[in-house]
Order: C-alpha cells, then sequence, then structure tokens
C-alpha cells in the first residue's frame, strides 16, 4: 500500500488549490471594501460572514493536509476585484466540486462540506436578501 506521505504530485495539486482558496477569500474582501448602491448593506454583511466563516476552515484543511502530506508550497496569485459576485461565487464552488478528489479521508472531506456549505450560504445571501 503506497503511503500518502511525501507524494510530491499530490502536494503540487493541493499547494495549486489551497493557492486558488486563498485568493478567492481574499477577493470577497476586495469586492467587500468597494460594494455600494441598492441592497449593499445586505451585500457587505453577507461577505464579512463568509469570510469569517470560512477562514477557520481553510486553516482546518490547510493544516491537517500538512500533517498527512508534509511540506505544502502554497502559492497565491494576483486576486483581481470581482465585477459580478454572485457569477464569481459561482464559478468558485465549481472550482470546488474539482478539487474534492484531492480529499479522500472522511474527516478532511467533512471539513471540506463545511467550507462548501458557507459558500453556498453566500450564494443564497447574495442571491436573495437584500
Amino acid at each position: 500500500m503506497k503511503s500518502t506521505y511525501n507524494d510530491s504530485s499530490k502536494n503540487k495539486k493541493l499547494g495549486k488549490f489551497f493557492g486558488e482558496i486563498f485568493s478567492y477569500n481574499s477577493s470577497l474582501k476586495l469586492y467587500h471594501w468597494q460594494v455600494t448602491g441598492k441592497g449593499s448593506y445586505a451585500t457587505h454583511i453577507a461577505l464579512d460572514q463568509a469570510i469569517d466563516s470560512v477562514l477557520d476552515v481553510i486553516d482546518r484543511l490547510v493544516e491537517t493536509a500538512y500533517a498527512q502530506f508534509g511540506d505544502i508550497e502554497v502559492t497565491i496569485k494576483e486576486t483581481p476585484t470581482p465585477k459580478d459576485i454572485i457569477k464569481h461565487c459561482e464559478n468558485f464552488y465549481l472550482l470546488l466540486q474539482d478539487g474534492r478528489e484531492l480529499f479522500v479521508d472522511d474527516y478532511a472531506l467533512s471539513i471540506f462540506d463545511d467550507y462548501q456549505e458557507a459558500i453556498q450560504q453566500l450564494l443564497f445571501r447574495l442571491k436573495r436578501l437584500q
């Protein structure tokens, strides 16, 4: 049975994926700072809640991956401010679906589920609450 430890291919994929997650989280904050107009307060609060809820989840996910796979080089790409926050969140959710395959253990998937739930709650708030 092959050990999951020190799998350089897996570590590279995880590093890229974690970089995407951190970039996404930063994009939410960038949008949060500049949102104006009708419904802006509800959007501002929804983004604040999402950012707060995913920070702990990201930390748990990354730390458990480090424990399981060893050091992971995470590179965070340049992060532009999204133009359409709902489309941005929907596209990110699709990226999450693709990244799910990187996590096979029940405990890691449970943490991952928490992250996906937070994004779905954000989408609900952005679409329905004004």
